[in-house]
């Protein structure tokens, strides 16, 4: 993994799903008003059923670069604050809960891209609020949210 030493920073997860571009925003105005630095995090591994001859015509990193910088320009459009970009190779859970020993936050959206609908916490989300070294806040989707407030 790439050397990341900014302990005062704060981590962001982006899949590119609605929740994960709310948590950016919220990160970002956090990190605005903490004055610290901003990390834009997106993960990405080859499944392990992978072919060989798939493999070779499919890019993961590219395609977790084309997820990142989608997600910052939906969030920001073409004035984003100042922040790191950083697209790293791992799972998911495990690459951020390392990223959070050396951080001041982690920050991310409650539902990823998978899973099921009517769960609460996506299981990267649920991971890292339970192993991350850091504080973790989950920013759940305000249309989800919205959504859910007819919940008794």
């Amino acid at each position: 993994m790439e050397e990341l030493i900014d302990s005062d920073r704060i981590v962001v997860g982006v899949d590119g799903s609605p929740s994960s571009i709310d948590a950016l925003r919220y990160a970002a105005r956090m990190a605005a008003a903490f004055e610290a630095p901003l990390e834009v995090v997106t993960t990405w591994y080859y499944p392990a059923f992978t072919e060989y001859e798939f493999a070779t015509e499919w890019s993961p990193e590219d395609d977790a670069t084309d997820i990142l910088d989608r997600a910052i320009e939906e969030a920001f459009g073409d004035a984003p604050p100042d922040l790191t970009r950083h697209v790293i190779a791992g799972p998911p859970s495990r690459t951020l809960i390392d990223l959070s020993a050396d951080s001041a936050m982690l920050v991310l959206g409650s539902r990823g891209h998978g899973g099921f609908a009517g769960l609460l916490l996506g299981s990267v989300s649920a991971a890292c609020a339970e192993h991350a070294h850091c504080p973790v806040l989950i920013v759940h989707d305000r249309r989800t949210a919205d959504a859910s407030e007819d919940v008794s």
